[in-house]
């Protein structure tokens, strides 16, 4: 049994002019110990998709699915403390740009404190120590001095590290890691990307890393999805996808790399399609 199942899950939002679907039928599997890249270009409904299955989207979203389940469990009724159960706790979710995500109201200690009281019911000695104990885990140096800092006094890559730190508070079984280092430069990223790698294996989580970067892709992925307005348009293993994408869009993504650039000018995924289906012809 898969440690999570989605089938058929789509996502409207109402507009004026009518509802808008951003993910429409999308079927997904991930398993203890394997990392699966949901790749595509922005708006893709990469980050939607991945949301309705945490129940994070607002009311204004209307959500379907003909599965949605983990551990066999199924989570489309959940509310509540029941949700919460699993949400937080079993499945966690890096989110993009750290610092809109954390509060900067309060520490970086307080907010992986109320992670440890709200899921684990630690005591305050307890959830202190386990708050440095996580923060030595992501590589901050000085884990106790930076329980007291805001947000704001610590670097994008710190912060980042405080999100993973949130995440892995009660060892997950599943992560979702929302293009986890978009916000971040080269060094940063790389080093971000090992010890979420590193973390995975050490606790051998299913891991959903979701990215436009290909490069992301072939150095963290077993399988990949790869989706287009809001629709999977192909799934296979990492080797198999690089060497021989069946699918024009995939193509064109892997043709969009800057090391298969000709001349000052990458060519855009909507030229490579078109030229693509028009060769087809």
């Amino acid at each position: 049994m898969s440690l999570l199942e989605v089938r058929n899950l789509s996502v409207s939002f109402a507009t004026s002019t009518g509802a808008f679907k951003a993910v429409d039928g999308i079927d997904l599997s991930v398993d203890a110990g394997e990392v699966l890249a949901i790749v595509g270009e922005s708006g893709s409904g990469k980050s939607v998709g991945m949301l309705a299955v945490m129940g994070l989207l607002p009311p204004t979203a209307t959500v379907t699915a003909d599965a949605m389940t983990f551990e066999g469990i199924d989570m489309r009724g959940l509310v509540g403390k029941r949700r919460r159960e699993i949400v937080g706790r079993d499945v966690a979710m890096i989110f993009q740009e750290p610092n809109a995500s954390l509060n900067p109201c309060f520490t970086a200690g307080y907010q992986i404190e109320e992670v440890l009281r709200e899921h684990l019911k630690l005591g305050k000695r307890e959830r202190r120590a386990k708050a440095i104990e996580l923060l030595q885990a992501v590589g901050i140096p000085e884990p106790e001095e930076r329980l007291n800092s805001y947000p704001h006094q610590m670097s994008g890559g710190q912060c980042q590290r405080v999100m993973i730190a949130m995440a892995l508070a009660c060892n997950p079984k599943l992560l979702i890691a929302d293009e986890p280092t978009t916000a971040l430069d080269v060094t940063i990223q790389k080093q971000i990307l090992d010890l979420l790698m590193k973390l995975q294996a050490e606790h051998r989580m299913g891991l959903i890393m979701i990215t436009h970067d290909m490069g992301v892709v072939a150095e963290t992925a077993d399988r990949v999805i790869v989706q287009y307005k809001g629709r999977k348009v192909e799934e296979a293993d990492v080797l198999s996808l690089f060497t021989s994408p069946r699918e024009a869009y995939t193509r064109a993504l892997l043709s969009a790399l800057p090391e298969n650039a000709e001349g000052d000018r990458l060519p855009t995924v909507s030229d490579l399609v078109a030229a693509d289906a028009g060769a087809a012809r």
